[in-house]
């Protein structure tokens, strides 16, 4: 089991609160959460982990010269683990081009916007500010262009006028503790595939904009 699809590590940086639903979905779900690793030794999803008797590891970010130095070292506290997945959950590095051929079609990230739309950081604002009337959360692979790995799954939500910034952040987030464990249990079950830049499920390619949960 060690090497195999069902071994995840989680990568993040701070709260870890998408962690904890991968963890809370994992006794019911096909996978494990097998360490955590963060860029922040005082990143409290470091402290979930630990409750949960998951190892962890910290490769701290400012103890590196360069970026390479540092994917390097990441690189090897992976490997440390032997995943079958790599998952982002609100880790804020950019990881280098080396490191994501490394582990092509083996690492998934989540994004607060319905991709390709609104990549990059502050969403809930810059949504609210272009006057759209939809809102949600992508899951995709993760690919060398920033947020433009192809879309495995999303969720939206309807933005209510009375909405901003931080009542959209709760409903995100109650999204993503729905939609990203459901994803990394089909990538466990072994039904998740990334070819060039196109994400299949079952070996059917998905839509631009990837499924919604309820058809996953």
């Amino acid at each position: 089991m060690h090497n195999s699809h069902r071994s995840v590590v989680v990568l993040l940086s701070g709260n870890g609160s998408n962690l904890q639903a991968l963890m809370d979905f994992s006794s019911a779900g096909n996978y494990r959460v097998s360490g955590v690793i963060s860029n922040r030794p005082d990143a409290y999803g470091l402290q979930r982990a630990k409750q949960s008797n998951i190892p962890t590891t910290v490769v701290d970010h400012k103890q590196y010269a360069s970026r390479d130095l540092f994917d390097q070292a990441l690189c090897q506290a992976i490997n440390e683990y032997g995943p079958g997945l790599i998952v982002l959950a609100g880790f804020m590095r950019i990881l280098g081009a080396d490191f994501v051929k490394r582990y092509q079609g083996k690492i998934l990230n989540i994004h607060p916007s319905l991709l390709p739309n609104y990549p990059g950081t502050n969403t809930h604002q810059r949504v609210l500010d272009a006057g759209e009337k939809l809102h949600g959360v992508s899951v995709h692979f993760v690919t060398e262009e920033l947020d433009g790995g192809p879309v495995i799954a999303q969720e939206s939500i309807a933005i209510e006028p009375i909405d901003d910034a931080q009542t959209l952040a709760v409903k995100i987030h109650e999204k993503e503790h729905v939609l990203y464990p459901a994803v990394v249990s089909l990538f466990a079950d072994g039904r998740l595939s990334l070819d060039g830049n196109s994400a299949f499920l079952d070996e059917q390619l998905l839509p631009v904009t990837g499924q919604r949960i309820d058809d996953l």
